[in-house]
């Protein structure tokens, strides 16, 4: 899935050095040991296609940053899977199939983070911890450009966990081009923001994440909640049971009572114009200050009619498809765009950007802003914006433009770093094309069954109680009318248990109502009218 290079499956069967010196990533799937799962029919091993057309004037380099034609400057033939298997192997089905064969197609729904119920906000957390916790098994990330590892001679990779396999994939593909010595860089690149691709690759980039965590933990019903953040007047979801508190002691840091206070942050001082990759190492606790923000940036987190404005937009992206698109709807979402007037290069950010700023912390960062676990629920609800536009103008694939795009964002170019390939026209579909909905744009009647459902599974948490408790009171209710029963066949002609005796047993003494009585302990006591 991320660049990089690799796999445990491939360092079983391929080894490293190898397979960059062949510039051939195969790894054999371990089904049937043949690679790509050629064997079983799965995928074959075959060259890389990369297209020619022209990119935009943004970046006026060529042959000096590795993401350039990707994946052309570390492999040149990869898994090229049939049917519905995906994977840099042919081992995984692709989204939205399921099953040892891939033939079980199953639609997924992404919640509000709000509707889901106590035990699904606490497996959310959990899993994001152990993602967190846990080393991948499958992938390491680079440290080094293709030229400092002597063009695949002496390899430069780190073992990174499941969670900061993707941070660092969303600081690859947006860092500053190196172009060789230290603070020359290029900052005027983006392969997955500013430009076209930036819907499409982040729509990418949650379905693999998702997938991942998937595959952590077992549970294949897991999806990504999102937050709703339209009329917010702060951070909703800044609570220990969600993504952790403010701290008490220092309102930058996160609370104690979170288990997101412990994580440590990548990637964000990689931000810097080193002109060195980022070494993956530990940099700090994760920093979070919302609402502390620069407000000549940001004036306020986005409205509900600036998020309609957005979507009646008719054109996906405009003129040069960059940071100034005028009337484009992926530049307005992006922030780039004034979301009252749609023109471009706006003087404050909005959207999408102005929760990032927001934040005011390590979510700012746009290389590193993955480490706050927020990302996640945030660009959910970016995506289903991107969908609800795709449902309401259904636009023709030639709207993505093919060319002249800012570089890495035209329509067959793949997206970095992925592995295996995805072209950024591919997923300028539906999400129901690829297995997954949001429960807000279900119709009315799968909408009123969502809306039942956590209390339904709060029900079937507690109803053993209270099957024990009816079970319990059954029990008790004939016990008592066997006792009464025994008593009356025993005692049938006592005076004690004739029926007015039995009543004056249980009477209570008589009182006046609404007679006012003497210094009782009653009016003694405070009532609520009592001044203090």
């Amino acid at each position: 899935i991320s660049l990089l290079i690799l796999s445990a499956a491939l360092t079983l069967f391929v080894p490293v050095l190898t397979s960059l010196r062949a510039k051939e990533c195969c790894p054999s799937w371990e089904g049937d040991g043949s690679p790509c799962g050629a064997s079983s029919g799965r995928g074959f091993c075959k060259d890389v296609e990369v297209p020619d057309q022209p990119d935009g004037p943004q970046y006026p380099f060529s042959g000096l940053d590795d993401r350039e034609k990707w994946p052309l400057v570390f492999y040149n033939r990869t898994c090229q899977c049939t049917g519905n298997f995906m994977g840099f192997s042919c081992a995984d089905c692709k989204f939205g199939y399921f099953g040892v064969n891939c033939n079980e197609k199953r639609e997924s729904i992404r919640r509000n983070v709000f509707h889901l119920s106590r035990a699904e906000r606490i497996r959310l957390v959990s899993y994001l911890n152990l993602a967190k916790q846990t080393t991948s098994s499958d992938y390491v990330v680079a440290t080094g450009t293709y030229q400092e590892m002597e063009n695949g001679s002496n390899p430069m990779f780190a073992d990174v966990s499941s969670y900061d396999v993707f941070v660092w994939m969303h600081y690859y593909v947006s860092r500053n081009a190196l172009l060789g010595g230290p603070g020359n860089v290029w900052t005027d690149v983006d392969f997955a923001h500013w430009g076209p691709a930036f819907l499409p690759w982040h729509r990418v980039y949650l379905l693999h994440w998702e997938h991942e965590i998937r595959k952590l933990t077992g549970d294949m019903s897991f999806t990504i909640p999102y937050w709703d953040w339209r009329d917010a007047q702060g951070c909703d979801v800044c609570t220990d049971e969600l993504m952790g508190g403010r701290s008490p002691q220092d309102p930058s840091l996160l609370s104690p009572g979170s288990v997101f206070s412990s994580w440590r942050v990548n990637t964000i001082k990689s931000n810097s114009n080193s002109g060195m990759l980022c070494d993956a190492g530990g940099e700090g606790p994760l920093r979070r200050n919302p609402g502390n923000h620069n407000r000549n940036v940001v004036e306020r987190l986005p409205t509900s009619a600036e998020v309609e404005f957005t979507l009646s937009l008719i054109n996906y992206d405009t003129g040069a498809v960059d940071r100034g698109a005028n009337m484009s709807f992926r530049n307005t979402l992006e922030g780039f765009g004034d979301p009252q007037t749609g023109l471009g290069n706006s003087s404050h950010m909005s959207m999408h950007a102005a929760l990032h700023v927001f934040m005011n912390g390590s979510m700012s960062s746009v290389q590193g802003s993955a480490n706050d676990p927020i990302f996640l629920l945030h660009h959910a609800f970016v995506d289903s914006i991107y969908e609800q536009w795709l449902r309401r103008h259904r636009p023709s694939p030639s709207q993505y433009p093919d060319s002249d795009a800012p570089i890495g964002h035209n329509s067959e170019y793949h997206m970095v770093p992925f592995l295996p390939l995805h072209r950024n026209r591919d997923f300028f579909i539906s999400s129901k094309d690829l297995g997954y909905e949001y429960s807000y744009l279900l119709d009315a009647n799968q909408r009123l069954a969502e809306s039942m459902r956590p209390y339904l599974e709060e029900l079937q948490d507690v109803w053993p109680w209270l099957l024990l408790a009816g079970l319990c009171g059954g029990i008790a209710a004939v016990t008592t009318a066997a006792a009464v029963l025994t008593a009356k066949r025993r005692y049938g002609g006592s005076s004690w248990l004739r029926v007015n005796k039995w009543k004056d047993l249980f009477a209570l003494p008589e009182r006046e109502p609404l007679i006012c009585s003497g210094d009782t302990e009653e009016t003694k006591a405070r009532n609520y009218n009592t001044t203090i």
